[in-house]
């Protein structure tokens, strides 16, 4: 091993540990294509320990009795740490995963907002007392931590969707085992000194990573795992939700997607310009709720093509780390290879390229931002989730074409509507089919809007007031205040 190179180890009960079959993996700089750090990798054995860890400590003293203030207060610590971290983890995370500098130091500042909304709803998880429709009986509810909590990320969005899950979780009194993925997992094991900085108890939070066989796989199917949050592709989660059947743990997805940019004729062209480069190149494209297919109404189809185009010109491709830099390298070399392949069968089928569709010529992963001109709806870059700087642009005649052109998928996390119609802009968000719907603005995000998708985008919602009783379980207490002892069951009256 490189002994320059920074090492990794997982976090597991509150010590940092290498893996129990010393598997190491290397991850790669995805702007220079060489690696960059090493990372010590979970095995079964690890997997349970965390799992133990977690199921142990939620009988413990220093957690089980913690009051909710006192729990929201280590989330507030938390949010304090984070977004003092937040330059040294955006740089690791960019450094791992390619991601923009001015992005993910943004980003995890920003969802530091996350643990304080979560850590203000920690002593507000209320019960009730039920109107009940018998005498001499006082009934009320109570809700209770749901238990051990998975919670798996991918690596496009981490501190964000990690702070989706593990604020809430934490708030209701859940013990959490976060997975990080296997490819740029070194913004999680940064994160994990935080966990630890913040004062929480060992056990509560262990965060490791791994491959499918010796992590992910035993992790899903422990017998002791009572809730996964997932957030990644839908062939994995196909695998988390067989693998749920063997715990019957409650799990929520968020899945991708081929999210729709409606914009219609009386849209303002700048704004729909700016929405459809932002829903397609922000983050080089590499979002779930990427606005990848741009539905322009034909009367203007080809002026605001030409408006993407000119605001385009200036884009300067480059190091993710450099603060003029505004389209960095994808994070895998995989993605180059399934973009250029998409976009050959789109050109293939009849698609036109009107900028970009080639790999830069460069070290790294980088991929020129690419503007195709659909032949119809069966043009593969609409079909097809290529997680990169794509934008699929195809012109509609009416309002109802749009709206069955964008619902024509199995997908449905992110929509866009633009248009200056107020009653159209009502009208058409109530049909399009997808959990999210930005109108004249996109991919705006708060921890107070819930986040989730229809269909093959998953399902259960993330952030939101109603998200903390996700971790939740509901109990009856039934009370009778009579004077009298029970009645005998066996004596009739």
């Amino acid at each position: 091993m490189d002994q320059k190179k920074p090492h990794y180890q997982l976090f597991i009960d509150g010590e940092w540990v290498e893996g129990s079959e010393a598997q190491i993996m290397a991850t790669q700089n995805p702007a220079t294509g060489e690696d960059w750090a090493t990372f010590a990798c979970a095995a079964p054995a690890d997997v349970d320990r965390a799992i133990t860890a977690a199921r142990r400590v939620l009988d413990e003293p220093v957690w089980r009795d913690m009051t909710q203030t006192q729990r929201g207060k280590l989330l507030y610590r938390l949010a304090e740490l984070i977004e003092e971290s937040a330059g040294h983890i955006g740089r690791i995370e960019t450094t791992d995963s390619g991601k923009l500098l001015a992005e993910t130091a943004s980003q995890s500042a920003y969802v530091g907002d996350y643990y304080r909304y979560y850590a203000g709803l920690a002593d507000k998880i209320e019960g009730a007392v039920l109107p009940i429709d018998k005498p001499d009986l006082h009934v009320f509810t109570r809700r209770e931590p749901i238990g051990v909590v998975v919670a798996i990320v991918p690596w496009n969005a981490q501190m964000f969707l990690t702070a989706t899950k593990l604020g809430p979780a934490l708030a209701a009194g859940c013990s959490v085992v976060l997975k990080a993925s296997e490819i740029a997992p070194a913004p999680m094991l940064e994160f994990a000194c935080l966990i630890e900085a913040a004062g929480f108890p060992p056990g509560v939070v262990s965060v490791i990573t791994g491959d499918a066989e010796n992590c992910a796989i035993p992790l899903t199917r422990h017998p002791d795992v009572d809730r996964i949050a997932f957030t990644g592709g839908p062939e994995t989660a196909r695998h988390v939700v067989r693998n749920s059947a063997e715990n019957f743990a409650v799990t929520t997805l968020e899945l991708g997607g081929k999210s729709p940019i409606l914009v219609f004729e009386d849209a303002d062209l700048d704004g729909a310009a700016n929405g459809l480069i932002a829903g397609n190149f922000g983050a080089s494209g590499q979002s779930c709720v990427a606005g990848t297919r741009g539905l322009i109404h034909r009367p203007i189809f080809d002026a605001l093509v030409e408006k993407i185009v000119e605001k385009m010109a200036g884009i300067n491709i480059g190091d993710p780390l450099a603060a003029d830099t505004h389209i960095g390298p994808l994070c895998t070399r995989s993605q180059v290879e399934k973009i250029e392949a998409t976009l050959a069968a789109a050109t293939a089928g009849g698609a036109k390229i009107r900028l970009g569709g080639t790999v830069v010529d460069r070290p790294g992963n980088y991929m020129a931002p690419t503007i195709v001109e659909c032949a119809d709806t069966d043009t593969e870059t609409l079909k097809v989730e290529m997680f990169g700087p794509v934008m699929s642009l195809l012109p509609f005649d009416t309002e109802e074409e749009a709206i069955a052109i964008a619902n024509g998928t199995p997908f449905g996390l992110g929509s866009g509507v633009f248009t200056q119609n107020i009653a159209r802009a009502h009208r058409v968000s109530a049909r399009l089919k997808a959990g999210i719907c930005w109108v004249n603005t996109y991919r705006a995000v708060s921890p107070i809007a819930p986040f989730g998708g229809y269909g093959q985008s998953g399902y259960g919602r993330e952030a939101g007031i109603d998200a903390i009783h996700d971790y939740t379980l509901t109990k009856t207490t039934w009370i009778s205040t009579s004077a009298e002892p029970m009645a005998n069951p066996f004596v009739m009256r």
